[in-house]
């Protein structure tokens, strides 16, 4: 039969020192590694989206060049080029998107412009949409669930949940035309104040005191859109994240110590509850940038989701196909944020 161990030869083993206590690995290190781990993983799916946005858009049917026609930007020597470039193999052609995967020398069949430079237009616009209703999102979401599960059982937590669950079940786009047809139009009692169209008035200058207004009642409804349809994402998530904590040994712990029951929540319940919703908002913010195409195409709004529209309208395939490499690229980072930030909140994760 084999003889146990001895306890000091297992702590020597844990211990090169000798001193009997076990080391543990430092926080910035096991941080380093679970970032280095999630590094390697994200740059795989990243090479994954790669190459099945090159052959998914290569299967399509039809001529690549016909597109061009209706750009007058184009010179004749650049579409020369670029029959050259669509008539040579296809593993060439593979190759070359390797080198070059943002393929910034490819022009939008719309406009006639490099793609990115079309992207670079209406970028800020749906930051400024996304951030709005993220923001309005996140902080409405989390008082409700906060409120709801701290009073399981309460009216309150009756009527939130439903309220919150209707509207993630109404469609994006039917939540929009309803506040247009309330806000903007106007209808019954409800006057219409809110433009429904565009992200500034004509002819304004965004850099202005007038601009900025502008843009500030020009976003109102569809962030609304947005924010009411996640709303139930961050409430739902956090009320079940209280409720969770309400049956732990700590908070009995706290009771015991004589602390205030507001005491206890905020400073002990909601710190630990929050971290699945923390994980939530960074994901959230990768899928909205690509998910407010509907939003964006009901209120006209300039942003990426319009623009997706209209390049799936216009079949702008060097534009589509930069639209899904950064759409994808964005979820696949924010996907990498989130992990890292909660590993360096939760030592269980890293670990």
């Amino acid at each position: 039969m084999a003889q146990p161990e001895p306890a000091g030869a297992s702590a020597g083993a844990l211990d090169p020192t000798g001193n009997g206590r076990v080391q543990r690995p430092s926080r910035i290190a096991g941080i380093g590694r679970f970032t280095g781990r999630r590094l390697l993983t994200g740059l795989g799916t990243l090479a994954f989206v790669l190459v099945f946005n090159f052959f998914l858009f290569q299967m399509l049917p039809g001529d690549p060049l016909a597109r061009y026609k209706g750009a007058r930007e184009i010179s004749a020597e650049d579409l020369a080029a670029l029959r050259q470039e669509l008539e040579s193999p296809l593993w060439e052609q593979f190759f070359n998107y390797i080198k070059d995967p943002l393929q910034l020398d490819s022009y939008s069949t719309i406009q006639g412009k490099p793609v990115w430079d079309v992207i670079a237009t209406a970028l800020p616009w749906t930051l400024i949409l996304l951030g709005t209703s993220t923001l309005l999102a996140t902080v409405i979401g989390i008082w409700i669930g906060i409120r709801a599960g701290w009073n399981r059982g309460s009216k309150f937590d009756k009527n939130s949940t439903g309220i919150t669950l209707f509207l993630y079940a109404t469609p994006e786009f039917w939540l929009g035309l309803l506040l247009i047809l309330f806000f903007s139009t106007g209808f019954w009692i409800f006057p219409g104040i809110f433009p429904s169209g565009s992200a500034i008035g004509s002819g304004l200058d965004p850099w202005t005191v007038d601009g900025v207004i502008s843009i500030a009642w020009h976003t109102v409804l569809p962030a609304a859109s947005l924010a009411a349809v996640y709303l139930a994402d961050y409430s739902l998530i956090m009320r079940a994240s209280m409720v969770d904590e309400l049956g732990q040994d700590y908070l009995m712990t706290a009771r015991a110590k004589g602390l205030m029951d507001r005491a206890i929540r905020r400073g002990h319940a909601v710190p630990n509850a929050s971290l699945p919703t923390i994980t939530l908002i960074f994901l959230n913010i990768g899928f909205i940038i690509g998910g407010a195409i509907t939003v964006e195409t009901v209120f006209s709004y300039p942003g990426l989701g319009l623009l997706t529209w209209n390049a799936i309208q216009a079949d702008d395939l060097p534009l589509l196909q930069a639209l899904f490499l950064f759409f994808s690229v964005s979820v696949i980072v924010f996907n990498m944020i989130a992990d890292i930030v909660i590993a360096a909140i939760d030592p269980r994760i890293r670990l």
